[in-house]
């Protein structure tokens, strides 16, 4: 029901609304199809927490008659399903919706929806065909014998194989939008709150502000006296730039002021400091845990990541700091998600699949529910490989090819490590100069506005 009251609330209505009763069906169904796919990406993020939040209520009531239904087969159940729906939606649903929206039914068939479905259906089969074929050359190159027999086991190498490669490239954008995402953070939170000045009246300036404007504008439409032609250009020269300084002034100065002297003294002065110190501090604490673990892959093979069968919940906690540390790990978990859809959508390669309320067409929405999904669908492998949690992942997503490779996991988190303290400084940095060149730029109008205001009371005298 949310990813359904999601996607309407960013879908173009006039296409759902047409005169054409066989296009408004087709878009509908290709809707439905796209909420279901946000709801397995909604629920492949919350694997994690759920399972790390389950073992940690097991813990701490081991003998609660209301918990018996909370065991490690549900949570592995959860598990397989969302694995399974998520490769049915990437396979299936999603090509699917897309051809089906396209399609208009093959030359001399009798129109109608189920036509659209046969070329739609015809469509997806040669393109799952060509993707096996490119998938079972690539195997071949790289696993001569295996790739042989797995033409025979399509199920148990074939498949699994594919998805292998699918999650593999969701972790790989992982790694390049969320670093980018931890640092676009700071500056996203800060256009949404009111920036703290020190020693600063907000009322006093405004004040004064509104002064100088009104004073200015009597000053310009006072009636000068006969000038000659020396004082007459040297006055239209001062009005030009005190008219531009006056918009800047106003623009700068005026509607900045407005805004924070609807904003609370809190909001003023403490929302700010403490929100940016909470991205700091979940942003250090990544970097922090994804070095901790470059160190225990080189000194312990444990660290690896890989899958296991039965989860054992209740046992022990995950985490060497117990319930408060489980917690952070959710916290981390789910802050790494939302940053790196917001690094996804930041980055100039896929700023355009970015949806607008009400403006957003079919196309689009498929496009974005395949990201979404293909992002959160790798988050689970993502936390693990970076030893963000010891949860070991469950089903099929510990059999990943690619996960027992040290070099591959060593240098994955080499990379991230680099990347987000790169990103981190290099944003810590700007922001001290952008601070910097926003006072020199203010105190520099402040004096030309005071110097044109005294020139032109001269002139009018």
């Amino acid at each position: 029901m949310v990813s359904y009251l999601i996607l309407t609330h960013f879908k173009k209505t006039a296409e759902f609304v047409t005169e054409d009763v066989e296009d408004a069906t087709v878009n509908k169904i290709a809707l439905w199809l796209c909420t279901f796919t946000l709801s397995v990406a909604v629920c492949a993020v919350l694997l994690l927490p759920i399972s790390i939040l389950s073992n940690e209520v097991l813990l701490t009531f081991p003998q609660s008659y209301y918990m018996q239904w909370l065991n490690g087969s549900l949570i592995h159940g959860l598990w397989n399903l969302v694995f399974l729906f998520s490769n049915l939606s990437l396979v299936f649903l999603m090509p699917f919706a897309y051809f089906f929206t396209e399609s208009e039914g093959f030359v001399g068939s009798k129109k109608g929806v189920m036509a659209r479905v046969y070329e739609a259906v015809v469509l997806l089969l040669l393109l799952a065909l060509l993707v096996l074929g490119i998938v079972w050359v690539a195997s071949a190159l790289l696993h001569d014998n295996i790739a042989r027999k797995s033409l025979y086991d399509l199920w148990e190498y074939y498949l699994p194989y594919l998805y292998s490669g699918i999650s593999l490239f969701g972790v790989l954008l992982l790694l390049l939008c969320t670093p980018f995402g931890l640092s676009r953070m700071f500056s996203v939170t800060g256009s949404l709150l009111v920036k703290p000045r020190l020693l600063e009246d907000v009322e006093d300036a405004l004040s004064c502000t509104t002064f100088e404007e009104d004073s200015l504008s009597r000053k310009l439409n006072c009636k000068r006296l006969p000038l000659n032609s020396y004082q007459s250009l040297f006055a239209i020269n001062s009005f030009v730039v005190a008219l531009s300084v006056f918009v800047f002034s106003f623009l700068h100065l005026t509607i900045p002021k407005e805004t924070r002297r609807k904003a609370s003294p809190w909001q003023r002065n403490l929302g700010y400091p403490l929100a940016m110190l909470m991205l700091l501090a979940l942003t250090v604490m990544c970097v922090l845990m994804v070095c901790f673990n470059v160190l225990e892959l080189l000194l312990d093979e444990t660290a690896m990541p890989r899958g296991m069968e039965d989860p054992h919940l209740g046992m022990a906690s995950f985490s060497m700091f117990g319930s408060l540390g489980a917690a952070v790990q959710v916290v981390l978990i789910l802050y790494l998600m939302v940053s790196s859809v917001v690094g996804f959508y930041s980055s100039p390669f896929f700023t355009s699949l970015l949806p607008r309320a009400q403006d957003t067409n079919l196309t689009q929405i498929i496009a974005n529910c395949v990201s979404l999904l293909i992002l959160s669908s790798a988050l689970p492998v993502f936390s693990r490989t970076l030893g963000i949690t010891r949860f070991d992942l469950l089903g099929d997503f510990g059999r990943y090819n690619w996960l027992g490779n040290f070099y591959i996991v060593f240098l994955y988190n080499m990379l991230f490590a680099g990347l987000t303290s790169a990103s981190l400084i290099k944003t810590v940095t700007w922001a001290v100069q952008r601070e910097l060149i926003r006072a020199f730029g203010q105190s520099t109008l402040i004096f030309e506005f005071i110097a044109v205001k005294r020139i032109h009371i001269f002139l009018c005298q």
